[in-house]
Parts: structure tokens; sequence; C-alpha cells
């Protein structure tokens, strides 16, 4: 960083972060290393030092038109001009119905009622909190537990957390804390492949054991995300949904990191054709603009609900169906939808399988594996953040690995030699290891 004024002030800031600002995940007594960012456009982060990367997360797999998008700022400015916020509680407004509108069009058919929640993890909490209801409507109160799969990752928050991994999930330190939910080995059967006798057993056992205490299953259709980055054929899905049905138990699927065309489908579930019951949308919703999820219901769960009991649904963020982040929303998936997108994922799937390949021979690496916009490293041994980060910086690149797995989830619109430079770069890391 220079030594002029601008230079210095960008300096005491970055101080102050260090002293004062907890980052996610983070220690404040041994704190990673944090970089300035000062400016973005397209798939590139301006640093303060004057550093350009190429942005392989889409900032945490949001931002997937890329940064600074004439469109998405045109849609956020018009609104602002509006009206930034209005309560939701007896009032409405245009860009909500419009965004609503819109999901119940491209999410699986029957989807149709639209519940607006400020985070990936709140609209689980409210995906939960419906299931948990609607069984109270029914009178069915026992059924007040969720099955979950192991290395499953839904969340932060306490409902949320009580559905991940108890191991693996980051979340070891609530135990006694959160509710106890009941786990399903992770799914096994590999992408493309039909169900195995092993997964299918597991599935139907545990919902014949256990559905009268059981008001919903949930899962990351398709790809399990911050608890592996793994990825599991979508035929499970097919028999989870007949198993559900067959027992009584709703199906929720947490689409907050697959949605919006990233499997290569418009929403994971569509690989198998399913519908749940209940869908979680967030992340690229916005465009990585602002924060913004939904949950997604079929009417008779929405009807039952209403119709017994407190007589609504018992859930209501002071920034729900906030005007400015619905209004970027609607323009995010109108670009998404004017492209060929799948084409798009296509190529950005076929170009990581080939950029990654080499990384298969590196003696620090255990799997590489891509699925749509999804390209995977898994390592032998856990990465060591406050080295490797500065390293992937050092490259022109930013990559932000967790545990084991360095991963990319990239802008869509990253071109062919920017996701080149990208993947060599993270070759090249590694092989330092």
């Amino acid at each position: 960083m220079s030594s002029s004024p601008e230079g210095t002030r960008l300096a005491q800031q970055l101080r102050f972060d260090q002293q004062h600002i907890w980052h996610p995940y983070a220690s404040m007594t041994q704190p990673s290393p944090v970089f300035m960012v000062t400016g973005a456009e397209g798939v590139r982060l301006h640093l303060a030092e004057g550093q350009q990367l190429i942005d392989g997360m889409a900032s945490w797999w949001s931002v997937i038109h890329g940064y600074n998008h004439p469109r998405l700022n045109q849609a956020a400015q018009q609104q602002l001009e509006r009206f930034a916020h209005v309560m939701f509680g007896g009032l409405t407004h245009e860009p909500a119905v419009e965004l609503a509108q819109r999901l119940v069009d491209i999410t699986p058919r029957g989807l149709d009622r639209v519940f607006f929640a400020d985070s990936g993890s709140v609209s689980v909490e409210v995906a939960i909190k419906m299931a948990l209801q609607y069984q109270q409507a029914r009178q069915r109160p026992e059924k007040n537990r969720l099955i979950s799969l192991r290395r499953g990752y839904h969340g932060d928050t306490f409902a949320a957390m009580s559905v991940c991994d108890p191991v693996t999930g980051m979340h070891q330190l609530f135990k006694g804390a959160l509710a106890e939910q009941i786990f399903l080995p992770a799914p096994s059967t590999p992408w493309g492949e039909a169900i195995n006798s092993n997964d299918l057993t597991a599935l139907e056992h545990t919902l014949a054991q256990h559905h009268h205490e059981v008001a919903a299953l949930i899962l990351e259709p398709v790809v399990q995300g911050a608890g592996g980055m793994r990825f599991y054929s979508a035929d499970y899905l097919r028999h989870a949904r007949r198993l559900c049905d067959q027992y009584d138990v709703l199906l929720i699927a947490d689409e907050i990191a697959t949605g919006f065309g990233r499997t290569g489908a418009l929403f994971a579930c569509d690989h198998a054709g399913i519908t749940p019951d209940i869908l979680c949308v967030g992340k690229a919703l916005t465009g990585g603009y602002m924060t913004l999820a939904a949950t997604l219901t079929q009417a008779h769960l929405a009807d039952t609900i209403s119709s017994s009991g407190a007589g609504c649904f018992m859930h209501g963020p002071t920034f729900m169906a906030n005007p400015l982040a619905c209004a970027v929303a609607c323009e995010s998936i109108d670009l998404l939808l004017e492209q060929d997108w799948y084409s798009r994922i296509q190529q950005l799937q076929q170009q990581l399988r080939t950029e990654l390949a080499p990384a298969a021979q590196l003696s620090c690496v255990s799997d590489v594996r891509c699925l749509g916009g999804i390209g995977v490293i898994e390592l032998h041994q856990p990465v060591s953040l406050q080295q490797i980060q500065p390293w992937f910086v050092e490259q022109g690149v930013w990559v932000r690995p967790f545990g084991k797995l360095v991963y990319i989830m990239p802008p869509y619109i990253i071109s062919e030699a920017d996701l080149k430079f990208l993947c060599a770069a993270i070759i090249r890391v590694l092989q330092r290891l």
C-alpha cells in the first residue's frame, strides 16, 4: 500500500479492522489476513494495493452476473428513486409482486406460495417453522423432528444449525443446546448413477422407523455444499420424494447454493423432475447485490397452516421483501433467463474439468470433481488459511478454501481466458504444498 495520504488512510482502516471487526469463521486473537477491496468490475476485485484479482468465489456463490452490472445497477437506482423500504405487514409493492410471479413461474411446478426472508439461513428457519406449524395444524404435534443428511449444511442460525451435520457441520460447540434431529448417512451414489441399494435401504429404513415423529426431511439436492462439496445421484431425490409421500413426511429442498442454474439445471430438483413441499432459495437470487431469500411452498401447506391454530404463519422479518432487493432480484432473474444459461453452464463445466484435471497428479490432492459451474479439489489434509490465502492473492486470484477443500464457483460471465488463468493459479499454489 502506498505512502500517500490515501494509502495511509487505508492502512489505518485495515489496522482498525484487525483490532475491532470480527469476520466470519475468524479468530480475534489469531486473525487471518484480510484484503481491502476498493472496487469490483466483471469478475475482478480491485484491491487497495493496486492488485486485481479474478474472483473464483462469486462472493460466496452469489454474484453470478459479475460485479457492477449496468442493468442491476439501474434496477437498484430506479427503485431507490421511488422508495428504499417499506414494511411488508399490511402493505405490498410492485417489486415483491413481480418477484413472486417470477419465482412461481420458474421453480418446480406446484410451489405457488412465496414467503420472503432476509438470508439463506433465515429461509431455512422459515422452512422448518412451516413444517412444524403444518404438523401442528394437522393435529400431529408429535411430528416435531427433522431428518437431515450427514455432510449437510443449511446455515448458521439455531434451527438451521440443528440440521447441519453434527460432527462435520461446524457447529459441534452447540451440541446440547440445539434440537436433536435424526441423521441419515450422506448419499454415496455418484452423480449420474441410479441409487444404490445401501442408500435406498438407509433412506427407507430411517423414514419407516421415525416417520411418526418426523415433520420433514431436509436436504441439499444433488450438491452438498459447505459440508463437503459432494455431488450425488439425482435418482436419490426421486426416491426421497416417493418415500416422503409414502410415510407422510414433508420434503424440504435447500437450493440456496444450487438455485438459478449453478448445477446445469435451473434448480437442482429439476435434475430429478421432482417438486419438494418446501423450497429455499437465496444467494444468487439478487445476483449478489444484497441479501434476500425466499421460502416457497405448496398451496395445501399454506392453507392448512392459515386455517388452523394461530390462523397465520408465525414469522415476520422487519426487512421482509425489501423493495430494493426485490427489484434487483427481478432484473437478475430476467438477465439469467434472457441468455442461453444452460449452454453457458455446460461450457463452464467442460472447461473446469479440463483445466483442473492436472491437479489430480499432485501428491496433496485426493480428488478432483466438477459439476455445472462448480469445480472442487479435495486435499488429503486441511489447509492453513493464514498460509494459503496470501499465496492465491499473489497469483492474482481470489479463492477461499475451507478444510480440505479448494473449490471455485465463478461468476457465469467469466471468460475462457480468465477461467484458464484462475485454474492454473490454483494448481501453482497447490504445487507449493
